[in-house]
């Protein structure tokens, strides 16, 4: 019989986001009903403010049980180096996973042979989601090319209607949008060539995804530095603006508010993405020093 309590760290706390972690807590407290869960979360989309709290709470001798942290540099470079963690590679045995997931996931979950946290999802981070109303109102197509957007933007704004909500008082959301943009301009082959150094960063095509940027950002609501990123997705469900580019956790977002997928709002890939994929990956980790 397993008693005690255990705190698991996170920042899952927008709509969407809060009923995942409570659907895992359920199973959690049916499988162990005599442990206390303590859901220590800190607001704030991608961690913007819990990563500080964390970083204080690890390098101050005070973890938490275990703890959210993306796949891949972010969990590498700030905790695996660090000896701040456990490997988890006997639950990988134990469960049988290393035949359920694919090679290129452990990949980003690992620091040489040590897997070092465990993904509960997969999302797509490259998705235009738009309020259907607005755009067959004004008579619209969901843009897939960057030259379909600003012709469209410039419809919209005719229109009063603010073209691309951005929520980034958490810088990440700005960071997020480049990262869409930069994609749908290089590709997927020379993004990762980016990311691993054997493509340049001061190539014309980087300059073009620059450029993009730069002019997408004259299309979006003024207050984008005041709101969150389900703010900017709420400026989208009540129409005030048009679209936002957000992975798929927004797709939660929208259903925790009561919305039909294909009903009032729609989604495809941002802007030059349609057949490519932009993983990321929310993981637990395990502290070496946690209490439990």
């Amino acid at each position: 019989k397993v008693s005690g309590q255990v705190e698991v760290f996170s920042w899952w706390t927008a709509g969407g986001e809060a009923e995942g972690l409570q659907a895992m807590i359920d199973i959690f407290e049916e499988k162990y009903p005599d442990v206390e869960f303590i859901n220590a979360t800190v607001a704030g989309g991608a961690g913007f403010e819990a990563k500080p709290v964390l970083i204080s709470r690890l390098t101050g001798g005070d973890p938490p049980d275990s703890f959210q942290v993306h796949a891949g540099h972010e969990l590498i470079d700030t905790w695996g180096v660090g000896d701040y963690l456990e490997p988890v590679n006997f639950i990988f045995e134990e469960e049988g996973w290393y035949d359920v997931y694919p090679e290129d996931i452990i990949s980003i979950l690992s620091m040489g042979d040590d897997i070092l946290s465990v993904p509960v999802n997969i999302h797509r981070s490259n998705v235009l989601w738009y309020n259907k109303a607005v755009f067959e109102d004004n008579g619209i197509e969901a843009p897939t090319t960057f030259d379909e957007f600003f012709a469209a933007a410039d419809a919209l704004e005719a229109a009063g209607i603010t073209p691309l909500a951005l929520g980034d008082t958490g810088i990440w959301a700005a960071v997020h949008l480049f990262e869409n943009v930069l994609l749908g301009v290089v590709g997927s082959d020379d993004y990762i060539g980016l990311m691993d150094g054997s493509v340049r960063w001061d190539s014309d095509e980087v300059k073009e995804a620059i450029q993009i940027f730069v002019d997408l950002l004259d299309h979006v609501n003024d207050d984008h530095s005041a709101l969150g990123w389900d703010e900017a997705a709420q400026y989208v469900i009540d129409g005030t603006a048009a679209c936002t580019v957000m992975g798929d956790w927004a797709h939660g977002y929208f259903m925790a508010k009561g919305l039909t997928p294909g009903v009032e709002y729609g989604y495809v890939p941002s802007p030059g993405t349609s057949g490519i994929f932009m993983a990321l990956s929310d993981t637990f980790c395990l502290p070496a020093d946690a209490p439990t």
